[in-house]
């Protein structure tokens, strides 16, 4: 399947000395879901900002390696523009306008489209179709909205510009494990009916992999281990650091009581 997105080799700085990602390469095919799992300060969110353009805004830059959206380079492409072109990054912690009701932000989020999207009416009662509990709120701010109902919202707009791809940034980061459930089938239903691709970074792997067709794991600014998800949730490693099962008898474990050089050597063995 061809690639939409390819990360080929890149290297992250911030501060023009501290060096987050160190040779990362992934690749996105079309109309796919590839997760992008890992623990804290891996670097995932710093990945999506590094393909988004939004690393300049926290004097981080892209000192090697390359970033193809559609075959092109869009390196130093300003986000505004890369959203007009089809890829929407919806960050983590929402990032709503707490002040605005939900049409407002809705609304608000029609200002970078070019004149060649479907019309706004259209895009709205897309929306609502995934996510019904925001027309019933719709004139409510959206300050008052659960965190659940703030993530439907960040998610309703990005589907406003209709994009080719959705980078999703921790979307069950603060949420009860059943909106978990119903924030994760919205996307797989979003992939399967709109055949948009998303490359979603998640530190819950067991919820990510169920709906992803391939997986990537970050440690240290590094691609340690990627694969079908079927395959990584199979993998003993992936079982005993990430989906907390392993050990004696099925006991779960937590990755961070092994020790790192151990961890790397399995990883990489």
């Amino acid at each position: 399947m061809e690639a939409l997105l390819e990360i080929d080799n890149i290297e992250v700085v911030y501060n023009k000395s501290v060096q987050v990602l160190r040779g990362l390469s992934l690749r996105v095919p079309e109309g796919a879901i590839v997760a992008l799992l890992g623990s804290n300060g891996a670097g995932k969110s710093t990945t999506l900002k590094s393909v988004s353009g939004l690393l300049t805004l926290e004097d981080g830059e892209v000192t090697a390696g390359e970033v193809r959206f559609r075959g092109q380079d869009v390196k130093g492409t300003p986000p505004e523009k890369l959203v007009r072109n089809g890829l929407f990054h919806v960050m983590e912690g929402r990032r709503v306008f707490e002040d605005l009701t939900v049409e407002e932000n809705l609304i608000a989020a029609t200002y970078a489209l070019s004149g060649n999207k479907p019309s706004l009416s259209d895009s709205y009662e897309l929306v609502y179709n995934y996510f019904p509990r925001l027309k019933e709120r719709r004139k409510q701010l959206a300050g008052y909205l659960s965190g659940g109902e703030q993530q439907m919202l960040a998610l309703g707009r990005a589907l406003i510009a209709q994009p080719e791809l959705i980078m999703l940034d921790e979307p069950s980061l603060g949420l009860a494990p059943l909106l978990v459930e119903e924030i994760f089938t919205i996307v797989a239903r979003i992939n399967r009916e709109q055949g948009t691709a998303i490359l979603l970074v998640e530190q819950n792997a067991a919820v990510s992999l169920a709906i992803a067709s391939y997986g990537y794991i970050m440690e240290n600014g590094k691609i340690v281990i990627d694969g079908p998800a079927d395959k990584l949730t199979a993998n003993e490693d992936v079982q005993e650091f990430y989906l907390g099962v392993g050990g004696k008898e099925g006991e779960a474990r937590s990755y961070r009581d092994i020790k790192h050089y151990k961890r790397r050597k399995r990883w990489l063995s």
